[in-house]
């Protein structure tokens, strides 16, 4: 077991990637909590308003916010899914270097599932703001001209 400095310089070599990787998914999980705190708040302010007075379109406006937290709850549980992947990744590359024992179908594993679940983290992103556009759309206000009378 004589580690040579050569040696751990390329296992720092070979880590640069995954590290990469890791603070790409750590800025997309601070994208995701802000996105679910916004609905949380919206949330809270909805129930609140349903407590003083009934109306449809909060409780629709509601339940399209639930739709939307859960997305957004599975997208950080694959996003936090793939940042412990990697970083056994690179725990992996240091230990099978320093013990000297073959791990690189393990650590191609983890990776390409730390890859996948990255996918699935934007899948559920992409769904929740997709959810989020169209009901933006469709509680779009209608724009009356000032110049006509009311009918």
């Amino acid at each position: 077991m004589n580690i040579q400095l050569g040696d751990i310089g390329h296992i720092i070599q070979l880590a640069i990637a995954p590290v990469f990787l890791l603070s790409g998914v750590c800025t997309n999980l601070i994208v995701l909590t802000n996105r679910l705190a916004r609905i949380i708040d919206r949330s809270r302010v909805l129930e609140d308003r349903l407590d003083i007075a009934y109306s449809e379109a909060y409780i629709n406006e509601l339940d399209v916010m639930y739709r939307r937290s859960h997305l957004i709850n599975y997208s950080i549980a694959l996003s936090t899914a793939c940042g412990l992947m990697i970083c056994l990744v690179i725990a992996m590359l240091f230990l099978g270097d320093i013990a000297n024992i073959a791990l690189e179908n393990y650590i191609a594993g983890m990776f390409v599932f730390s890859v996948f679940c990255l996918i699935g983290s934007f899948c559920y992103l992409l769904r929740e703001i997709f959810i989020a556009s169209a009901a933006m759309r469709s509680h779009r206000h209608v724009r009356r001209d000032p110049t006509k009378q009311p009918v």
